[in-house]
């Protein structure tokens, strides 16, 4: 199966500065933070400031002090650094590309299929995670959100819990998913009217409560790969036509 991935994919991600910049920063305060946790302990740091017999005032402030410092100098150290390295691992990750459905299972999908990710509509309207064409025609494969994010499922839309922990409305997987398909259909038939290309689409997840529709598949992560061998090949869609539509896609990447 060849794989064609949009070029503005990693627009907007963190660069390789901004991820090696708080690393760096985070690594350095935390080993600060374990030296100074050492100095503290390990060298009896605060017992050099204790007075002996009657203390004078500078003695007690230079105590005071170092007793401050003591107690909060390993504990900010340590939290700033902390902060920073899981600043670095969200950025990271954000760098990492996102593996689709069709992706994921590549090798078990035949050589005369090809995968776009990243697909923006010409319109402008949407972008498609995952458009696959093939002997069928062509097929758009959308996601569920995780099972535990799911607050509440309604026709029109879901009410889904994102990283932050604030609660957003998204439309209905499966009505967007077929809301997409349409779009394909006519966005990749426009100049072959007598020749309507046939667009299937599907959402990926195993939430149990969540029902297939007659224009909506409903498959498990594994079954994605034969599920696209399932689909009826179109007989009107010859090698040419193939090559003009990945054509086509490319062009929109």
């Amino acid at each position: 199966m060849q794989v064609i991935a949009s070029s503005r994919s990693r627009a907007g991600q963190p660069s390789r500065v901004g991820v090696a910049l708080p690393l760096i920063v985070g690594t350095a305060l935390v080993a600060t933070s374990v030296a100074l946790l050492y100095l503290v302990f390990g060298q009896n740091f605060v017992d050099r400031f204790m007075p002996t017999g009657r203390p004078t005032t500078y003695e007690l402030v230079a105590g005071a002090l170092a007793w401050t410092f003591a107690l909060t100098a390993p504990a900010g150290f340590g939290l700033v650094g902390v902060a920073r390295l899981v600043t670095a691992y969200d950025r990271w990750r954000a760098r990492r590309p996102r593996v689709t459905p069709a992706v994921r299972l590549r090798r078990a999908i035949g050589d005369d299929h090809v995968v776009a990710t990243g697909v923006r509509l010409p319109d402008g309207s949407r972008v498609l995670p995952e458009l696959v064409v093939g002997p069928f025609g062509a097929a758009i494969i959308e996601e569920l959100p995780p099972v535990g994010a799911v607050m509440s499922r309604g026709v029109r839309s879901w009410e889904v819990r994102v990283g932050n922990g604030q609660i957003r409305t998204i439309e209905n997987p499966l009505v967007l998913a077929a809301h997409d398909a349409e779009r394909v259909r006519a966005w990749l038939s426009s100049d072959e009217s007598d020749r309507v290309l046939k667009v299937y689409a599907a959402v990926v997840g195993t939430d149990p409560k969540v029902e297939r529709t007659s224009s909506v598949a409903l498959i498990d992560p594994t079954h994605v790969a034969a599920w696209l061998s399932s689909l009826p090949p179109q007989k009107s869609l010859d090698a040419g036509r193939r090559d003009k539509l990945v054509k086509q896609i490319r062009a929109a990447l």
